[in-house]
């Protein structure tokens, strides 16, 4: 038997067939194998195809403002209806949107494709696979990814302080002028790209901010629902005393917290409010000093024993005209912490009854320089009248009422203002006056770029800009922040809950806070007026400032320094820039030449870059594991080119995957 079998190996005819029978079980293999890996193929590629169309049809729904639940059932529909052949029982679907929160991001569709082999299971359990392994489907799970197109809202927080009209480094222009030109050409940019963008309305917007010692939110807003026309606001009457407005016929009363003209002597006035608006418009110069003809008449000034005239003088009857004095040119005070490093709305008028409601610290108080301690001028012919007093205070704008003492008296003292400014009282030199501290031009609005009337307002408010006064960054950045907000004051920002939308706060300044000193002081007031009023100032009967509210203690709330002043916005700065970012403000930071071997521009520096925000899309280049900071160290140089890394930054947000 063991010959046979050795024969029979050894034989070699005949044997064709045997062969091709056992070559044919994996040449069969191969064939299932085969057409299970085409159809296999197939499905996946009619899935990806499902994908694509269900995704970007979502993102359709999504930019329609569907809800979540809408969007989802819709994406699973159309994803379904695309699959042709394929039973709907071996595939799921997972459908992810982006946060509410933040602007444009991802809608990431993944499906869970089981595909059940033809002929696969037959070669598996001949190759001796168990029968649970050889019926194994086989899963796939392919995804597909869309960018939704993203809308821009850009507020452009730039320095004007008068350390901007000093000649930018490595370049012979002044730093406001090169600001101007990279603030333009960044504008520009963002608006041939959205230009492109047909069915997405406003898709890129920029407001403007200009800001020094503060900001101007316009004159036109006199009479804005946000503004505290009625003078509730804790800060209100922090440098007024109405209570010195007390003759019988002509004095003020306080009804619900608002001061009333009370009194005849009013005349049609009586009942109106007193207020740094009604300031502005009580407040009279005399324009013309006419005298009355044929109204000589002789008046003796001294006599003799038998009643002659010994020496006399002649009189005449003059006729005044008035007109007014000066207007509110837009600036605001500072609101009370925390309010001057939130967004919160403002809401604190009188109901219908004259009872004030809501909270009035949120109301926008108009910026009212009260006249200082200072020199006087003649009110009268009289060739008596004393000499002028001088106090040397730093904005002596009107003439002090004689009745008040101290230099704090005369300060506070209200019956000065309502009467009349001398023809020849002399002329106030620039920046004095009620405006004091109020050097910028007004703010402009959320404006669509890709109207052409829209971009060159944009353009030619840039050109308005002009570096005066100091530097109040955290003032320029609170309002950079509201005029990209929905609520108002602004309210020509998108919701902050619609998707498909950042807010950005570029913010630009070439130096630190700054808050100015005071010498001499009579009334003292510790600073000279800004946005926060005066240092040495309290609010609604407290000893504490503006400057100084809601600081750490490492800040003397007392220490009436310059570098505590600095100190102190420092920290309303760093408070605010938490705020707006945990609201989802993306903050970009520039700081223009600022040297980081000069230890009060370095610790500037290091704020600024602190509030920055997180790229989306560079890394930190020292350390590739954590994301680049939006903060660029630009010199007058090198501007321009930052700027258009912003404009790529920016563009970036906007990318259709």
């Amino acid at each position: 038997m063991r010959e046979f079998w050795r024969r029979f190996c050894r034989d070699r005819r005949g044997n064709y067939a045997l062969v091709t029978a056992i070559a044919m079980v994996p040449l069969m293999g191969a064939v299932a194998i085969g057409i299970d890996f085409t159809e296999l193929n197939r499905e996946k590629q009619m899935v990806l195809n499902a994908l694509d169309a269900a995704n970007f049809a979502a993102a359709r729904r999504l930019a329609e403002g569907a809800t979540d639940e809408q969007i989802k059932a819709y994406a699973v529909d159309f994803f379904k209806a695309n699959l042709n052949n394929i039973d709907p029982a071996n595939i799921s679907l997972d459908v992810t949107l982006p946060s509410n929160q933040a602007g444009g991001g991802l809608v990431t569709l993944c499906a869970t494709l089981s595909y059940h082999p033809y002929f696969y299971p037959a070669a598996a359990l001949l190759a001796g696979a168990s029968e649970g392994d050889a019926n194994k489907p086989i899963k796939l799970a392919p995804c597909s990814q869309v960018r939704l197109k993203n809308t821009l809202e850009v507020a452009m927080v730039l320095d004007n302080s008068g350390s901007m009209s000093n000649l930018g480094t490595g370049a012979g222009q002044k730093r406001i002028d090169l600001l101007k030109q990279a603030a333009k050409q960044l504008v520009d940019t963002l608006a041939q790209q959205a230009a492109q963008i047909k069915q997405i309305d406003k898709p890129v917007q920029f407001s403007l901010v200009p800001f020094a010692a503060s900001v101007n939110v316009g004159p036109q807003n006199d009479n804005a629902s946000w503004m505290d026309t009625y003078g509730l606001s804790p800060i209100a009457n922090e440098n007024f005393d109405w209570s010195t407005l007390s003759a019988s016929d002509k004095h003020a009363e306080k009804t619900n917290g608002i001061w009333y003209k009370k009194g005849t002597g009013w005349g049609e006035e009586e009942g109106q409010i007193l207020s740094r608006f009604e300031l502005y418009r009580d407040m009279k110069v005399v324009t013309s000093h006419e005298r009355v003809a044929g109204s000589a008449r002789t008046v003796c000034d001294e006599y003799r024993s038998n009643h002659t005239c010994r020496r006399s003088h002649t009189e005449y009857d003059y006729v005044d005209t008035y007109g007014p004095f000066a207007s509110w040119q837009g600036c605001v005070e500072v609101r009370p912490y925390p309010y001057n490093v939130d967004d919160t709305p403002a809401s604190g008028g009188p109901n219908n009854t004259g009872i004030g409601v809501g909270d009035p610290a949120t109301m926008f108080v108009p910026m009212f320089a009260p006249d200082e301690p200072g020199n006087h001028w003649k009110v009268t012919q009289d060739p008596d009248e004393p000499n002028p007093v001088t106090y040397g205070a730093a904005n002596s704008w009107w003439n002090d009422d004689p009745s008040s003492t101290t230099g704090k008296t005369r300060q506070s003292n209200m019956a000065k203002y309502f009467q009349p400014r001398p023809i020849d009282a002399p002329v106030l030199s620039k920046g004095a006056g009620p405006n004091y501290s109020c050097t910028t031009t007004p703010i402009t609005p959320l404006t669509d770029v890709t109207n052409a009337d829209g971009l060159a307002a944009i353009k030619a408010a840039i050109d308005l800009m002009v570096p005066n006064g100091n530097t109040n960054v955290p003032e320029g950045m609170a309002w950079g922040w509201r005029t990209v907000s929905s609520s108002a004051p602004f309210t020509e920002g998108r919701m902050e809950t619609e998707r498909g939308n950042d807010k950005v706060v570029i913010v630009l300044t070439d130096g630190e806070n700054t808050y100015s000193t005071v010498n001499p002081d009579p009334a003292g007031n510790k600073s000279t007026y800004a946005a926060y009023g005066y240092t040495g100032v309290g609010y609604n009967g407290t000893s504490v400032t503006r400057l100084f509210g809601g600081t750490s203690g490492a800040i003397g709330q007392f220490n009436y320094s310059s570098s505590n002043y600095t100190n102190a916005l420092n920290e309303q700065m760093a408070k605010l820039c938490d705020n707006a970012k945990a609201a989802n403000i993306m903050v970009m930071t520039v700081a223009l030449d600022m040297s980081s071997t000069d230890a009060d521009d370095k610790k500037a520096m290091d704020a600024l870059k602190t509030c920055s925000s997180d790229s989306r899309f560079r890394k930190d280049p020292t350390d590739p594991s954590k994301p680049a900071k939006l903060f660029w160290n630009a010199t007058g140089a090198t501007l321009s080119d930052n700027f258009k890394e912003i404009a790529n930054e920016l563009s970036n947000l906007r990318v259709v995957g």
